[in-house]
């Protein structure tokens, strides 16, 4: 389980990259979440938005590591643009859809998510997306 997950624009997986040791600090736009799986996360997500699987997600590399290494302190990760596209466009209500399903997903893995937070935590990431999409950049996720 991360201790740290912030999600943020970046230009490019180059300049994402440089955030590996410290995050994003200051230099990208970003929104901090809490204590969950971010990796496991984006893919649950996207899935939900598309009806894809997750362990054919999963077996195609998804989510792509640009820096760090997955089981050895600070990541960065590429969030999807199929993710990214449909976060962007999505209602609120169809972001509350989602972040039930991922609650009922999280619950039978027996891992705790409240509704509300798992609600905000989509609302955010939808307008981080929005931003990132309008400004033709990709979104970022930082785990320490």
């Amino acid at each position: 389980m991360s201790i740290i997950v912030e999600f943020f624009v970046a230009p490019d997986d180059a300049s994402a990259a440089l955030a590996l040791g410290t995050g994003p600090g200051r230099v990208f736009e970003a929104l901090s979440c809490g204590n969950f799986d971010p990796e496991e996360a984006v893919v649950e997500w996207e899935c939900l938005f598309d009806g894809g699987d997750v362990e054919d997600r999963v077996e195609t590399g998804e989510p792509r590591i640009i820096a760090g290494e997955a089981d050895d302190g600070c990541v960065v990760f590429v969030v999807s643009h199929g993710l990214v596209t449909a976060l962007a466009r999505a209602e609120r209500f169809r972001l509350h859809e989602i972040a039930a399903s991922w609650v009922g997903r999280r619950a039978e893995d027996g891992e705790v998510i409240e509704a509300d937070v798992a609600g905000e935590i989509l609302s955010d990431l939808a307008a981080i997306a929005r931003s990132a999409a309008r400004q033709r950049q990709g979104l970022y996720c930082w785990i320490a």
